[in-house]
């Protein structure tokens, strides 16, 4: 008999990269939970995913800046014994920064790309940890590394998604469970018009099916941190190995001589 895969619950899955991902699951063999805000988008992707893949596909509309649905999502991913995997992928941009009147975007922002991302990541791993196995797949951004190329909290939040992810696979992969961190670079989906930008205007723009097709190869490799744009996987190495030999430097009774008056 052969192993059932788990379910996966994949959230911002009504367009571009939590489509994408949804359509490869379906197509791997996994049921799906689909997670966003437009219903009838999520009932087409599901219809069709059933026809094709011949999975089950649960749909589960829900806006996770709103408290009461961010709950009703963190109650299905600890009470439905099906999931193993989340892919944590809403997530929003602004056009504007710290310079613009209107901050509201801003604190939206943070409220998406951070506490639902962080809230769902929990729940996840609570249960996760009670079935003895999971995977949770966390949605960043290069711009974690280039906080200069766009204004405002963006690459802040995605440079949160690479800490927590990181964070939660040390603590967590001892215990059986596996965290990824896909950081992709400009990708072609909505999120740029949403966010006032022109998608044709950037240079090097991925397709999003490359990019989830790449991630899906870091996953299946067990990466901690997949950038399926990076060409050369040493200069992230290189960027981990000058990290490391900085750690036993931090921690001293007293300031460096460089600072002393």
């Amino acid at each position: 008999m052969s192993h059932k895969l788990p379910a996966a619950l994949v959230t911002g899955a009504s367009s571009g990269i939590g489509a994408t991902y949804a359509d490869r699951l379906a197509r791997r063999g996994h049921d799906l939970v689909l997670v966003a805000r437009d219903a009838a988008r999520l009932e087409t992707l599901a219809a069709r995913l059933r026809a094709e893949a011949g999975v089950a596909v649960d749909v589960l509309p829900a806006d996770l800046t709103d408290a009461g649905d961010l709950a009703r999502v963190e109650a299905r991913l600890r009470e439905d014994t099906r999931l193993g995997l989340l892919v944590n992928n809403a997530g929003a941009a602004t056009p504007a920064g710290f310079s613009d009147p209107d901050l509201a975007p801003q604190y939206r922002l943070v409220d998406l790309n951070v506490v639902a991302l962080t809230r769902l990541a929990g729940a996840a791993a609570q249960a996760f940890l009670g079935r003895g196995a999971g995977a949770i797949v966390n949605i960043g951004s290069v711009v974690a590394f280039a906080p200069e190329w766009l204004p405002g909290v963006y690459g802040a939040t995605k440079a949160y998604v690479l800490t927590l992810s990181r964070a939660l696979q040390a603590e967590l992969g001892p215990r059986g469970l596996y965290v990824q961190a896909v950081l992709p670079a400009a990708t072609r989906t909505a999120i740029w018009e949403r966010s006032g930008r022109d998608v044709a205007s950037l240079a090097g723009v991925m397709e999003v099916g490359e990019m989830v097709d790449a991630a899906l190869v870091g996953f299946d490799r067990r990466e901690t941190v997949t950038i399926p744009s990076l060409p050369d996987a040493g200069q992230w190495e290189a960027l981990e190995a000058a990290r490391e030999a900085m750690l036993p430097n931090l921690a001293r009774e007293h300031a460096a001589a460089r600072y002393r008056a």
